[in-house]
């Protein structure tokens, strides 16, 4: 059965009897529909009594095939395991993008016994938030070439504006454009799109702590310079309120379910390899305040999405991740030992030994951080008794903890030997989390830790828009922003056919965009694009809906 068939076979709780679990009542949140609601986080925080001693999990992985190897899966049934224990627990996830849902990764549900519902409602739109954030960002865009198109007195530079507009699919054919073409559209430039995803409003939503801090971070988004090159942001074109205005209830996190009732909160949705990757910093807290336990997770490896997860979230919000898992699978390491996709499915002891070195620097990554990870092997079907049993023996033998997991076929229940683990590792460990640089260091220097500490590179090399963007920031007095690395999420290295280990790589530094109203500068490595394009066959070729609005083809 594929992952929508196993869905429909659910009817998901009224949305009250899963708020219950959580200790709130219809005063704390706004329906919508039967199945999903809005939270009203601040009265919560304000009116429930915080959980003392709440636990951090944060679920990353290795370095992935196309596919992806099941992070939210393992995030969904580990989180129902703890439930099962009898614990209480919450999981705190991502809103999926409408650009891999049509396109070729999928969407952000989990997959199998290990689900969130409704999974099509929240594949396709949800609850309207990346609609809004698509919406504000291009707000902004308007109002900045309507200013150019004015001749205001704010006296902007057209050929300065490095803020482009956002739209939530893939379109390849939008990462470069002309607009104000023809009599009376405005001054004609060059400009782009960027996948909303990819959005530095997106990463304000993500790290905003309320709407006053949204309004502020808002207004501090850089957007060129005048034309006596003079700074100008946001504040200056008075956008801010209006796209507050447009965020006044994507700020707010949403409750979902998984299939086994159990309660998880859905909000913001930025990727790993462009953005930040992580869930908003509202979600997360809020999360804390009302279960002892809270899985949340980080996009793509570890290298990425946890990376950004402990560097920039993690310091901007004050959490502290008390344990990491990590997403192995055996068909991803053989990958990464020299197999091609058609051959995963048979067995290959020496290939799995090889792809071990990719799962090894991510353990080592992690242990940077002060955090000793645990593993979770998400076996597939075809993975063999003896491949599991190989690769918690290479756990073993570098001292990591690894659980055999198999929450797609058996939900929950697949995951009660990952959610002992977790379970008994957080009860005898205490983490000793740090951020792997200080924000004080020079830009170049917090590029070339991250490049060398957690990809392995031996140096970094800057291509003259890049050393121009340096010379940028150093002249905004920006360069004590944290550093959000956009890179290809199949290799360590800038080169997505590098698998497995890099060895004796310059990391190529193509250019450097700002995004000073979240706090971080985005450095772009190799060919990565902020706007994806779509495969051959796209996803959305398999998707159809029939007479009664049943919706079939959805992964």
């Amino acid at each position: 059965m594929t992952d929508l068939e196993i869905a429909q076979k659910y009817s998901p709780k009224p949305i009250k009897e899963i708020a219950a679990k959580l200790g709130i009542d219809e005063n704390h949140y706004l329906p919508y529909g039967h199945d999903k609601a809005k939270l009203d986080y601040q009265r919560i925080i304000k009116e429930l009594p915080a959980k003392k001693n709440s636990k951090l999990i944060l679920v990353s992985a290795i370095n992935p095939t196309p596919a992806g190897e099941g992070k939210t899966t393992v995030s969904v049934g580990l989180n129902d395991g703890l439930m099962k224990l009898g614990n209480n627990s919450l999981a705190v996830l991502r809103e999926p993008s409408l650009g891999p849902v049509f396109g070729m990764k999928g969407g952000a549900t989990g997959g199998g016994n290990a689900q969130l519902i409704p999974m099509e409602d929240i594949n396709l739109h949800f609850t309207g938030d990346l609609s809004a954030v698509e919406k504000a960002h291009n707000l902004l865009s308007a109002l900045i070439d309507n200013q150019v198109n004015h001749h205001t007195d704010l006296n902007l530079n057209p050929k300065s504006v490095v803020w482009k507009r956002v739209m939530d699919l893939n379109d390849r054919a939008l990462r470069s454009i002309t607009i104000g073409q023809g009599a009376g559209n405005g001054m004609p430039r060059e400009t782009g799109f960027d996948i909303t995803a990819a959005s530095e409003l997106m990463a304000i939503l993500c790290l905003a702590t309320d709407i006053q801090d949204l309004k502020n971070r808002i207004g501090k988004i850089f957007v060129g310079f005048t034309y006596d090159k003079k700074p100008v942001y946001a504040k200056d074109i008075k956008a801010e309120g209006a796209m507050a205005s447009l965020l006044k209830d994507a700020i707010k996190p949403n409750l979902v379910q998984s299939l086994e009732g159990n309660p998880a909160l859905l909000h913001g949705g930025p990727f790993a390899n462009i953005a930040q990757g992580t869930n908003t910093a509202i979600a997360t807290k809020l999360g804390l305040h009302m279960a002892d336990y809270v899985v949340t997770e980080a996009g793509f490896g570890f290298d990425l999405g946890g990376e950004k997860f402990l560097d920039i979230k993690s310091r901007a919000a004050g959490l502290n991740p008390e344990l990491i898992v990590l997403v192995a699978t055996v068909r991803a390491l053989k990958y990464h030992g020299g197999k091609e996709l058609n051959e995963l499915v048979n067995e290959d002891l020496v290939a799995l030994k090889i792809g071990f070195a990719n799962l090894k620097k991510h353990i080592d990554n992690a242990s940077k951080f002060g955090i000793v990870p645990v593993v979770a092997i998400n076996r597939f079907k075809d993975d063999t008794e003896a491949e599991v049993n190989l690769l918690k023996e290479l756990c073993a033998e570098v001292g990591i903890n690894a659980a055999d997991t198999q929450v797609w076929a058996k939900g929950g229940e697949g995951a009660i030997e990952l959610a002992e683990l977790c379970v008994a590792t957080l009860a005898k460990n205490e983490s000793n989390f740090k951020p792997l640089y200080d924000l004080n260091q020079g830009v170049k220097e917090k590029i070339e830790i991250i490049a060398k500490e957690i990809y392995g590179a031996q140096s970094v090399e800057y291509s003259a828009k890049a050393q121009v963007d340096l010379r940028r920031i150093e002249k905004l007095g920006l360069e004590d922003l944290a550093i959000c690395m956009a890179k290809t999420q199949y290799s360590f290295s800038d080169d997505a056919k590098k698998r497995n280990i890099v060895e004796n790589f310059n990391l190529q530094i193509r250019e450097i965009e700002i995004a000073a109203g979240a706090g971080f500068l985005v450095p772009i490595a190799g060919s990565i694009m902020r706007m994806p394009g779509l495969p051959l066959h796209p996803a959305s070729e398999n998707i159809d809906i029939d007479e009664s609005g049943k919706i079939s083809g959805l992964f």
